[in-house]
């Protein structure tokens, strides 16, 4: 066995390059953020290759003073901490004093800066670990840093890498975090001498339309919350989602991070809005005592540790799912517009606010005593009208039409029930007040020998739910009573998918982690049916509860419960003034 030996210096940085420096893309991280640790308010970015031959960043910031260049290529030297009280409560982006040393490594690196103040700029060279001498040089105030020829000395690394267009995407995503982390810096990014983007300062919201889409900017809504913890920001609709992660970043004190807390946190804050598969998208920011959270977790400083994981946890799911929630009057929901061809109805992420909602109580007032066709849509003008509107017509036994100011009114009138039922339940087993109805011939099914115990064992459950189940027999079941908001129901269904569910998962779970998910199913077998014919009173209250519970605008499968489609949509299929 060869004798234990200590490893030469280069071969340490290269080393700790594979860590740190992986691709171009990690290249350009590290140089963003130092200038934006630098107090940089101007970034521009150059790109050659996909960042495998150059990668250049210049920026103002404050700049290094000449006798410190030379430290910049160290290993483990640093300005921005001194001690271990700062590392337990680092705020820079940058501490471990690593990254341009394990990048001059593995790549030939000329730094120029220019020091506040200084009468003159200095540059110097690295390359394979080498450090070359102070020579003068021209520079503005700030600093200037090139890499070229990545993993030029280390050819089997550079056989990793990508194409140029694939590493390019991978430089722009690292690109899009800071400028999404800092709406207060200019930020410009050039490939092959081509300007791609260039973001000038402003408010969050208008940097976030310039970096994600005008899209993504009409569904998000605002989250806010502050506390011991603080978090700003936006999350998208639930009808604007995405078929990958790629729209989703998450800031621990301006720092991108990904994390598995908060990803589950956003993830069960979404959960009875989002549909199958989809993931949401959110820019949001949390703010922290640095003294609790780790970020010396691994060399590329995007994993942390927060040291109460359970109250950040918390704390983000109640903000993101307040900033969610709303009625169907006061969110943005889907809007179908006609595609250029055939004509088609494509919905898209966006419905411009519509107010306030109006009580259903008022509105059963304004009705009282008018016959059907009274409720014809005239009233849509004035300036108490709902706002969505008043229904016209039913479509096939599944759809409701209703106009609104804005133009047509589209509602699934299953999917809007369930949403309104579910609400519903959720409000009273929270608020233990489960009205119960006991039914004049209770429904009886035949039922195997556990699910007649599990209804016997668990009656307390069954009776915390608004059920009464009770065996006639050692194969058949009785349900005397339902929640009073089911009493419409298949009671036997219903009765049967809550055995399954308390037999599967135990009564414990089925009221704590697994309750939505039962009060879905409830919710699913409560809500009205395709196919049943409903009255204009009796869509128009459907459409007053939807403006006045939280969430509608998606059932809780997350499908949309409703489109909004303009009148000036509707010219457009018409080609009218054309």
């Amino acid at each position: 066995m060869p004798a234990i030996q200590s490893l030469p210096e280069t071969l340490i940085s290269q080393i700790a390059a594979g860590e740190v420096v992986d691709r171009p893309a990690s290249v350009l991280k590290e140089l963003l953020e130092n200038s934006l640790d630098a107090g940089a308010t101007e970034i521009g970015v150059a790109l050659s290759e996909g960042g495998i031959k150059q990668v250049r960043v210049v920026d103002n910031g404050a700049g290094i003073p000449k006798e410190d260049l030379p430290m910049a290529f160290a290993r483990h030297a640093t300005s921005k901490i001194s001690s271990l009280e700062d590392l337990e409560q680092v705020r820079s982006l940058g501490f471990r004093g690593e990254a341009l040393a394990s990048i001059a490594s593995v790549a030939r690196v000329a730094l120029a800066s220019r020091a506040a103040g200084a009468t003159r700029a200095f540059s110097i060279h690295a390359e394979a670990g080498r450090i070359g001498a102070l020579e003068p040089a021209a520079q503005p105030d700030g600093t200037s840093i090139e890499v070229n020829d990545l993993y030029y000395n280390t050819p089997a690394r550079r056989k990793f890498l990508k194409s140029e267009a694939t590493e390019f995407g991978h430089c722009e995503d690292v690109f899009t975090r800071a400028v999404l982390s800092r709406p207060d810096v200019t930020f410009t990014l050039k490939h092959n001498d081509r300007v791609v983007s260039r973001f000038a300062p402003g408010d969050s919201a208008k940097r976030v339309e310039a970096a994600l889409g005008a899209e993504f900017a009409r569904s998000m809504r605002a989250v806010a919350a502050n506390g011991a913890l603080a978090i700003s920001g936006f999350a998208g609709s639930p009808a604007y989602t995405r078929a990958a992660r790629d729209a989703q970043f998450i800031y621990v004190n301006g720092r991108f991070v990904r994390d598995k807390l908060l990803a589950h946190a956003l993830r069960e804050a979404y959960r009875d809005v989002l549909h199958g598969e989809r993931h949401p998208a959110y820019v949001l920011f949390l703010e922290i005592d640095p003294r609790t959270v780790d970020v010396n977790v691994h060399p590329a400083k995007i994993e942390i540790r927060f040291r109460d994981p359970r109250a950040v946890h918390q704390f983000v799911f109640h903000a993101v799912a307040k900033g969610l929630s709303g009625t169907a009057a006061e969110t943005p929901a889907a809007i179908a517009t006609p595609t250029a061809e055939g004509h088609a109805l494509t919905p898209r992420a966006y419905q411009p606010a519509l107010g306030l909602a109006q009580p259903v109580a008022k509105y059963t007032a304004m009705f009282a005593g008018r016959s059907t066709a009274d409720t014809a849509p005239g009233d849509i003008e004035a300036a108490d009208a709902p706002p969505l509107g008043f229904a016209l017509a039913q479509l096939h036994g599944i759809y409701i039409l209703a106009q609104n100011r804005g133009g047509l009114v589209l509602v699934d009138m299953h999917a809007a029930h369930e949403r309104i039922l579910y609400e519903k339940l959720k409000g009273a087993l929270d608020s233990r007040a489960m009205n119960t109805q006991k039914l004049l011939i209770p429904a009886t099914f035949h039922a195997d020998r556990v699910d007649v115990a599990t209804a016997e064992e668990h009656g307390a459950t069954l009776n915390q739910l608004g059920f009464d189940v009770a065996a006639i027999s050692p194969f058949a079941l009785a349900v005397r009573a339902v929640p009073s908001m089911l009493a419409e129901a298949d009671a036997s269904g219903l009765a049967r998918a809550l055995l399954r569910d308390i037999r599967e998962y135990g009564a414990s779970r089925v009221l704590t982690e697994r309750r939505d998910e039962l009060l879905g199913t409830m919710a699913c077998h409560g809500a009205v049916r395709a196919n049943r014919a409903l009255t204009i009173p009796e869509m128009n209250a459907l459409l007053r509860e939807m403006e006045e519970t939280e969430r509608s605008g998606q059932c809780n499968h997350g499908r949309p419960t409703w489109f909004q489609m303009s009148l000036a949509d509707l010219d457009k299929l018409f080609l009218r003034g054309r």
